[in-house]
C-alpha cells in the first residue's frame, strides 16, 4: 500500500532526517529515500506516547485524595477495571502485573483512537506497532513464567503430561505460542484498518451524519479491541505464572 505522507510527518522529515537517517545506519540498515526516512506509523506512534507523557504530567500535579478530578477518577477505573480482569481471568497473581496491563490498554486506546482526528492516522492499522505490542506482551509472559517457575519447569509443561508424549507435544505447542503473536497481531490490525477505511470511505460520501456514525463505530471498536488484546495477554500471564505449570 503506497501511503501518503501525513503533515506532521513532513515536519518530521523537513527536520528530523537527519537524526532519523543515523539510527538507521547504527543498526545496519538505510531508507529507500534519505530525505523522509520517517514513516507515518513512527511518527504517530511518537505522537501517541507524548500525548500520554503530557496527560500523565497533568494527571500527576492534580493527583488528590480529597478531591479527585474528573482524569483521575477516569484512570482510577480503568486501573481498578483491569485489576478485577486480571484477578478474575490472570489467577491470584495476576493483578500484580496490572502495570503492564494498563500500559497496553491505554496505549492501544490512544493509538486506535487518534485516527479519529482530521488528518491523522491511527499507528495500530499498520503491523509493525501491533506486532510491537504483540512482542512485547509475548516476551513479558514467558520471562514472568521462567522467574515464578524456574527455567526447567517452565519449559517442562511444554513436553506434555508423560516423557513419551514429548516428540508430539513440544512442537504444538511451540506453534501454539508463536501463533499467539501472529493472533495478537492480525486481530488489531485488521478491525483497525478496516475501521479506518470504512470511516474514511462513508466521510467521502457525506460530511456529517453518516460521518459521526461510523466514527461511532469506530470508537467502540476501538475500546473493544484494546481491551481484547489486554485481556488475552492477561490470560497468557496467568497461564505462564499458574502454581499448576
Amino acid at each position: 500500500m503506497q501511503e501518503h505522507e501525513l503533515w506532521i510527518t513532513a515536519l518530521f522529515n523537513q527536520f528530523l532526517a537527519g537524526p532519523a537517517n543515523a539510527v538507521l545506519e547504527l543498526f545496519g540498515q538505510h531508507a529507500e529515500n534519505p530525505g523522509k526516512p520517517w514513516a507515518n506509523f513512527v511518527v504517530m506512534e511518537i505522537a501517541v506516547v507524548a500525548l500520554l507523557m503530557i496527560v500523565l504530567a497533568v494527571l500527576r500535579g492534580r493527583l488528590s485524595v480529597d478531591r479527585p478530578g474528573k482524569l483521575q477518577h477516569i484512570f482510577e477505573l480503568v486501573v481498578e477495571f483491569l485489576r478485577g480482569t486480571a484477578s478474575e481471568a490472570g489467577g491470584h497473581d495476576g493483578p500484580k502485573h496490572v502495570h503492564l496491563f494498563t500500559t497496553l490498554f491505554v496505549f492501544i486506546l490512544a493509538s486506535n483512537l487518534i485516527g479519529i482526528i482530521p488528518t491523522l492516522e491511527s499507528p495500530t492499522m499498520f503491523p509493525p506497532v501491533p506486532l510491537g505490542c504483540a512482542l512485547l506482551a509475548f516476551v513479558y509472559y514467558n520471562v514472568e513464567g521462567i522467574r515464578k517457575q524456574g527455567a526447567g519447569h517452565y519449559f517442562a509443561h511444554l513436553l506434555g503430561p508423560v516423557w513419551w508424549l514429548a516428540p508430539l507435544m513440544l512442537p504444538i505447542e511451540i506453534v501454539s505460542h508463536f501463533a499467539r503473536l501472529l493472533s495478537l497481531t492480525a486481530r488489531l490490525y485488521a478491525n483497525i484498518f478496516a475501521g479506518e477505511q470504512v470511516t474514511l470511505v462513508f466521510l467521502s460520501l457525506t460530511y456529517f451524519v453518516v460521518p459521526s456514525l461510523f466514527m461511532g463505530l469506530h470508537v467502540f471498536v476501538s475500546l473493544l479491541q484494546a481491551y481484547v488484546f489486554t485481556l488475552l495477554t492477561i490470560g497468557y500471564v496467568g497461564g505462564a505464572i499458574a502454581e499448576e505449570h
